[in-house]
């Protein structure tokens, strides 16, 4: 095991040897880190934390931190992370609180950019992107493939759709529509389809062209919400796409950003 002098390791951590653990580096007890992790150096990693293999963290990550809830009593929440992940500079990601499920947990082959926040019962899932100082207040779901971009603040209990992308500086208090794009140059409203992206992740011209026809039902016609989700129902042939764009909407309790 590659473990610079000066790293200081918990006796209760448990610590793959294909590992690297830099300069500077404080590993509590109850983590467990996974195969083939890089620690850079001034890396913080505190337990219960549960890490997969083949990650990297850069300096002066604070991982597994005590959950910033006032209601938050010591209790030995969790905190889960994937593998295939690269958390960059001054990143901080914090356990679960009781009341929230105790567990917050982060997927595999992320890129978490440099000073993102990830608070309390987050769940991040697999191919995301949070851009440099995006910060997520407590219990925010990001579903695969989302982008959250540079200093955006989200608001807790917010949802964020599979394969949506947010411009920096978006500040999000409601559920953002799953493939939407949206933007505080925009008013923080959604104004259409994140077509780039589904192209890049290989959708079909079919796949798309459901989705564009969806959205200009949601957000370009003169229908409400509810009458727009009833049109769509009716469409016998619109696709799984679709149907996961209508879940979304009538599960959604804080409201859609539109």
């Amino acid at each position: 095991m590659n473990i610079h002098p000066t790293a200081l390791i918990d006796a209760r951590a448990k610590v793959a040897a294909s590992s690297t653990i830099g300069p500077y580096c404080v590993i509590g007890a109850d983590v467990s880190l996974g195969e083939n992790c890089r620690l850079a150096s001034h890396v913080t990693i505190e337990g219960p934390t549960k890490i997969g293999a083949n990650n990297t963290f850069f300096s002066f990550c604070a991982i597994g931190m005590a959950p910033q809830d006032i209601t938050y009593k010591g209790e030995p929440t969790r905190l889960e992370i994937g593998d295939h992940n690269e958390i960059r500079e001054f990143v901080t990601i914090n356990r679960g609180t009781v009341k929230g499920g105790g567990l917050t947990k982060v997927g595999s082959h992320l890129l978490i950019m440099a000073y993102t926040h990830i608070g309390h019962d987050c769940v991040i899932e697999d191919h995301a992107m949070l851009v440099n100082g995006a910060t997520l207040g407590g219990h925010v779901t990001v579903e695969e493939w989302a982008v959250v971009g540079a200093l955006c603040p989200v608001h807790q209990f917010v949802r964020i759709g599979a394969h949506s992308y947010i411009g920096g500086g978006t500040v999000i208090t409601q559920d953002v529509l799953p493939y939407s794009m949206t933007s505080a140059a925009r008013d923080t409203h959604a104004y259409g389809m994140n077509k780039v992206g589904l192209e890049r992740r290989g959708f079909s011209k079919e796949r798309i062209a459901k989705i564009h026809h969806a959205y200009k039902i949601l957000l370009a016609s003169k229908m409400n919400t509810s009458q727009a989700l009833e049109k769509l129902k009716f469409e016998a042939d619109r696709g799984e796409d679709v149907d996961m764009l209508i879940r979304f909407i009538e599960e959604s309790e804080r409201g859609i950003i539109k």
